[in-house]
Parts: C-alpha cells; sequence; structure tokens
C-alpha cells in the first residue's frame, strides 16, 4: 500500500497543534536521575496553548522522576501519526495550582486529583522539542521545534 504524500511543515505544525488542543491521553516517559531504566505511563493532559498540563501521584515513579530531573518525553497519537514532544517540567501543587486551571484539567480529563487521598502533583511540560510524521516519506524533516522555538511560522 502507498502511503499518502507527505505533509508540508505548515500542515504537519496544524496538525499537532489540532491533536494538541483536542487529544486527552499520552504516553508519558521518564527516568531517574542516576540513568535508571525508563519509565512509561499514559496520562490525560490539558494544552493551554503553550504547555501540556498532567498530574501523577507525588510517590509514583513518575512524579519523583519529574520532580528529580525536570525533564519527560511524551508520544500522543498511533504510530501512524505520532506526535513526540521532549520537554521540560515544573511541579506543581494542587495548592498552588489556580483554581481555573485545575477546574480545565478536571473538565477535559474526566479525572480531579484535588479529590483523592493520594498525593498528587500537576507538571506544567514546556516543550522544547517537537516531532510528528505519518510515515516513513514524513521522516526527513520531522522536527517541527527546536530548544523551545517552533521551525514553521504560524
Amino acid at each position: 500500500m502507498t502511503p499518502p504524500p507527505a505533509r508540508t511543515a505548515e500542515q504537519r505544525k496544524k496538525d499537532t497543534l489540532h491533536r494538541l488542543e483536542h487529544d486527552e491521553d499520552a504516553w508519558v516517559a521518564t527516568a531517574g536521575e542516576d540513568g535508571g531504566a525508563p519509565y512509561l505511563v499514559p496520562l490525560s493532559f490539558v494544552w493551554d496553548g503553550a504547555t501540556l498540563l498532567i498530574a501523577t501521584p507525588a510517590a509514583s515513579p513518575t512524579g519523583r522522576n519529574l520532580v528529580a530531573t525536570g525533564k519527560a518525553r511524551i508520544g500522543i497519537g498511533p504510530t501512524r501519526d505520532v506526535v513526540i514532544i521532549e520537554g521540560v517540567v515544573r511541579a506543581v501543587t494542587p495548592e498552588d495550582l489556580p483554581e481555573e486551571d485545575a477546574e480545565i484539567f478536571a473538565g477535559k480529563t474526566g479525572f480531579d486529583p484535588r479529590r483523592l487521598t493520594t498525593r498528587y502533583l500537576y507538571f506544567n511540560v514546556l516543550p522544547q522539542r517537537v516531532q510528528a510524521w505519518r510515515e516513513e516519506n514524513e521522516l526527513q524533516g520531522r522536527e517541527l521545534m527546536r530548544e523551545g522555538v517552533w521551525l514553521v511560522a504560524d
């Protein structure tokens, strides 16, 4: 089967932003400071136009790794239409997260960590590198953001 023609960089960015605005789940990969084994979990997210907001138990391997390293790698979408984000992470306690942001997160994801007895942290993920591709013909030019700057104009 012949894949569809490769998208332009502009179309890939548009498709990526649509996915960020409309999807709600992602695979989040982290690793410990000591270079230990990577840890991969599915988490819900909200995109505010600049950062992703995720939440996970503070004591979980993901929560500990995010606090320790301030780094995450995130995969969104199926393998034949994937967006990969590498970002820097800032932890936010439920008490310090603006109420509006917590309500938006709970409304979009159907999940409200503030209501649980397990201690959760929220994490803002600021993308530093974004890649997107569907098929082999889109591997070249898959990088859409580098060092936090979009490579394609709006």
